[in-house]
């Protein structure tokens, strides 16, 4: 029908502008699609449809001398279906000297709809808006995914977090027959430098030293490193200073040392990497907690304790509880590079017991 709009989506009722049904180009068909609320942008039309029933009646025209916002919603149906796609649309403002703004909806073809002003039978192109007139659009940006926390590296190797990491966590045993005996009776002369190792480590540790003899420690100041505090010692005096186990002897029993040699638990007792002279109330203190139930109080050297007794329970093959093995993890956290300290000089096996076992069934 000559004038009549081509095919494409109109509103058949102008007051209901968001119900379009399909213009075949000659009749209404049944397909109706409802848009979402949101105002669409519009142009001019040369003929829309009048309203649902006029299948045969030419669609009415828009008036001369009309600019409107300019703007393009697609539809596209595929395949015969109902599916719409909406076409981004373009909007524009022109200004109009005179007169008032109307417009009609039309949704289908661009290529097919014609636009500008229909009783000339001229068709214009909406111009582009230009930058400042477009409308400022919020960019939404997504929040990124909290990122899955990575497992941590296993420590380097030489650390003394690996020497922790590699010991065997079995549980305690029991503390039955332990005696201080069974390692030993008393500070033994292992290395046999004519001193005892007593004296050793105070010689060892201690300044301003007084000497009675070539072995024996008669005064002297200690930097104690489970304190921090400055200790002068005099030997009988009221300032007494122990030499503490840092694997405490019964800890040792209960975690592999019942199982030793006398040979070998003679020479754990009397190892110099295993022994540091202290405050004899802190030592005390301490008893024969392992690192999950007491830890010196001078936290600046805690790193270097826990790192001294896995070096000490690697060199004798002693186990350690899940317990202490997370307290002792726990501590190197802090000082993750520390370097396992050396073995030292010290055989796991005395030369010198200084006597037989005791508890050695008789031949």
């Amino acid at each position: 029908m000559t004038g009549m709009a081509a095919p494409g989506w109109y509103p058949p009722d102008p007051t209901q502008p968001h119900e379009l049904r399909y213009w075949d180009g000659t009749a209404w068909t049944q397909h109706l699609h409802t848009m979402p609320t949101t105002p669409v942008p519009v142009q001019p039309v040369a003929a829309v449809p009048a309203a649902v029933g006029a299948a045969d009646s030419p669609p009415s025209t828009a008036r001369n001398g009309i600019k409107a916002k300019a703007g393009i919603a697609a539809a596209v149906v595929l395949c015969g279906a109902l599916a719409l796609a909406a076409s981004s649309a373009q909007q524009g403002q022109d200004s109009t000297a005179g007169g008032t703004d109307s417009a009609a909806v039309v949704v289908g073809d661009p290529s097919n709809s014609p636009s500008g002003d229909a009783s000339s039978g001229s068709t214009t192109e909406p111009s582009a808006p230009s930058e400042s007139d477009s409308p400022s659009t919020p960019t939404v940006v997504p929040p990124s995914p909290t990122p899955k926390p990575s497992a941590s590296s296993p420590p380097a190797s030489g650390t003394a977090a690996a020497a922790v990491n590699a010991l065997v966590v079995k549980g305690r045993a029991a503390k039955t027959g332990y005696a201080r005996d069974r390692f030993g009776t008393g500070w033994v002369d292992v290395n046999r430098n004519g001193c005892d190792t007593r004296n050793d480590m105070l010689a060892r540790d201690l300044t301003n030293l007084v000497m009675s003899g070539s072995c024996k420690v008669m005064a002297g100041t200690l930097k104690d490193p489970y304190t921090a505090q400055s200790i002068r010692f005099v030997r009988g005096g009221p300032s007494e200073v122990d030499v503490d186990h840092m694997v405490p002897l019964s800890d040792a029993w209960q975690k592999g040392a019942q199982s030793w040699a006398f040979a070998k638990r003679v020479a754990f007792a009397n190892d110099p990497l295993n022994l540091q002279p202290t405050d004899s109330s802190t030592n005390r203190q301490k008893g024969d907690s392992d690192a999950a139930s007491w830890l010196p109080p001078n936290k600046s050297y805690r790193c270097m304790y826990v790192a001294r007794q896995a070096a000490v329970k690697k060199k004798y093959g002693l186990w350690v509880t899940s317990a202490e093995k997370a307290a002792m993890l726990r501590v190197l956290g802090s000082c993750p590079g520390l370097r396992l300290p050396p073995p030292g000089s010290q055989p796991t096996l005395a030369s010198n017991t200084g006597g037989s076992d005791p508890y050695a069934a008789p031949s």
